[in-house]
């Protein structure tokens, strides 16, 4: 007879692999990917080297499995705040800003996805995620076409423009240094929120009210996270 996990069983490995999860995005959001080692990210979930392994048979797959848990949490925070809009323009504000938010609120880990340098090969799961953000941007600038409050335009290109913008002005090599406080972290997101609608083609005067629009619960918490 085959054996039958009963539910406990089930509700047991989930909670394992949650922990073991959650392990390593506090290694990568304190250190970067870098950091997401087999050993440490064991004793941090508290269990054993070899449970990691059964349940991530290598480095590579336990940091892949991290990008996409890390970028399903950030596309369920966007459209939520987004779906809670009142239109379609605000919809996309709100969604930027949410991307915003997110990144400044780890840093560390949001470069980690971007681009850290790591020494396993995690090329295919940025790209997945980068795809993934890009395209939710896309579905939010192509509604605000079809209600005509922007622009025919090439959506791919602008969303693209947009989630490149956004990383780059907050964890690019050349960014400046991380907000110190919630005002300065509200301002950048806000300010780069007014920057991507603007590019977008919204009329200055109804940019700034949409950002003004953009306190969603996902993105003050995300802004009260910062450091």
């Amino acid at each position: 007879m085959a054996y039958r996990r009963t539910q406990a069983v089930v509700k047991r490995l989930a909670a394992r692999r949650v922990a073991i999860l959650t392990a390593a995005r506090e290694a990568a959001s304190e250190s970067g990917l870098a950091a997401v080692q087999i050993a440490p990210v064991a004793d941090r979930a508290n269990v054993a080297a070899g449970t990691v392994y059964r349940y991530f048979p290598s480095k590579t797959e336990l940091i892949s499995e991290l990008i996409a848990d890390v970028s399903g949490n950030q596309l369920e925070a966007i459209r939520r705040a987004a779906n809670a809009a009142p239109g379609p323009l605000s919809a996309l504000a709100a969604a930027v800003a949410t991307v915003a938010a997110h990144i400044v609120s780890q840093r560390k880990l949001a470069w980690g996805i971007l681009s850290e340098p790591v020494d396993v090969d995690i090329l295919p799961s940025r790209l997945a995620s980068r795809r993934a953000l890009i395209a939710e941007i896309e579905t939010r600038v192509e509604a605000a076409i079809r209600g005509g409050h922007l622009p025919q335009q090439d959506t791919a290109l602008t969303a693209a423009a947009i989630v490149g913008a956004l990383y780059e002005a907050l964890v690019g090599p050349l960014a400046p240094a991380a907000p110190d406080d919630i005002a300065k972290v509200r301002d950048a997101v806000q300010s780069l929120t007014l920057l991507c609608l603007r590019a977008a083609g919204v009329l200055d005067a109804r940019a700034r009210g949409l950002v003004v629009q953009t306190g969603t619960p996902d993105v003050m918490r995300a802004m009260a996270a910062a450091k």
